[in-house]
């Protein structure tokens, strides 16, 4: 089995598919999965579906095809398989995959759904369809770098936002004379990096609302004075805010500044959100998980938030069902040109995979005869 797992990674990476170009991937995977013994379909955006067995629980094990753009070399040096995707996304994925794989011959008591999305890299055009389709699960797992021994339970949420600054134009001889579009964008983002609201925690980085400018546009190097400036800017968002929030608080920066800069003309749109999402630590998959890790690593899992964004985010926030995020991989190598996975915390996280699914049944199993008994 180990042969087979290294080899459907390693061939998973060597096709290349950053955001908007999985179509390769995604009918590799769907043949793959069918010549295994899946049940597999493609819907109309490519989303690649799996499923092995019937009936109630249903487990999603959700991964991403999709990858940041920027090609690395695939090779094994040191047991380590480098490849672009390697950590963020693909080595989860393939783990889900194998794990699932495993009960194609055994009676399990349920439906496990292993889905391959397009699109996370992107605006979530993948999970967003897969969740417009109708399809309910019961629980889902979603296939990120958390580290073997680390389940992921929370994510802040996104706010993408343009602001364009135009100003009168003059001769770059005289600067004093006239405001310059770029220099004023510039405090806008001055003013918006400023930006908390009340309840924020100031001193935790995921409670806490933080920005990043992005891209910049402006001037034209002429002698002309920059007279329009476009400033693409990124906010992550603490679950207890929404985006919307969030953006009024942008505008009523924006408000104040313009206040006191009348010449100065600033629009701004709101471009892509996503809401924040934190799952229950407690929930009954979250425990299935923490079993797994620690029959299989002899040690306890550990619990951490992310201030990252994911499709974690959108189904939990769509269906209300136990979620979280794990998997193998560190995460600091995430879009990084050295991307890269240890094979061995990849083997094992297959292994945790697959003993968590089998947990879950049994505890809900206990769960129903606890109540029985009570009632």
């Amino acid at each position: 089995m180990s042969d087979y797992s290294v080899s459907l990674l390693t061939r998973m990476l060597e096709i290349y598919s950053p955001s908007g170009k999985e179509e390769e991937i995604s009918n590799f995977l769907a043949k793959e999965m069918e010549d295994i013994g899946f049940r597999v379909r493609k819907d109309k955006i490519g989303n690649v579906i799996g499923e092995i067995g019937q009936g109630k629980p249903v487990i999603l094990l959700c991964g991403h095809m999709d990858t940041v753009e920027g090609y690395i070399p695939v090779r094994v040096e040191n047991s380590k398989l480098y490849g672009r995707g390697a950590v963020d996304a693909k080595a989860p994925l393939a783990a889900m995959i194998v794990a699932a794989s495993t009960f194609l011959k055994e009676d399990f008591p349920g439906k496990i759904l292993v889905v391959g999305v397009v699109d996370e890299e992107g605006s979530g055009r993948g999970i967003k369809h897969f969740i417009k389709e109708g399809i309910q699960p019961d629980y889902a797992i979603f296939g990120e770098p958390s580290g073997i021994g680390k389940i992921v339970f929370g994510y802040k949420g996104i706010l993408n936002i343009k602001i364009t600054c135009e100003t009168p134009s003059g001769h770059s001889a005289a600067p004093w004379l006239f405001d310059n579009a770029i220099e004023k964008a510039m405090e806008i983002w001055r003013q918006i990096q400023k930006l908390h609201l009340r309840e924020e925690k100031l001193k935790s980085r995921f409670y806490s609302t933080t920005s990043c400018l992005t891209k910049i546009n402006g001037g034209n190097a002429s002698s002309m004075i920059p007279s329009k400036c476009d400033i693409y800017v990124q906010l992550r968002i603490p679950p207890q805010f929404t985006p919307e929030q969030v953006f009024n608080g942008v505008k009523r920066k924006i408000k104040r500044y313009k206040a006191t800069n009348p010449k100065v003309s600033v629009k701004t749109k709101m471009e892509g959100v996503a809401n924040g999402f934190e799952a229950d630590r407690r929930s009954v998959l979250v425990r299935a998980l923490a079993w797994a890790i620690r029959k299989t690593t002899l040690n306890y899992a550990s619990f951490s938030r992310k201030t990252g964004t994911g499709d974690m985010n959108v189904l939990g926030n769509a269906l209300k069902i136990p979620v979280v995020t794990y998997g193998p991989g560190d995460s600091r190598l995430d879009h990084t040109p050295n991307e890269h996975i240890d094979l061995k915390e990849y083997l094992v996280s297959i292994k945790v995979y697959r003993k968590a699914i089998m947990k879950l049944p049994e505890l809900l199993k206990n769960r129903r005869t606890r109540m029985l008994e009570t009632n």
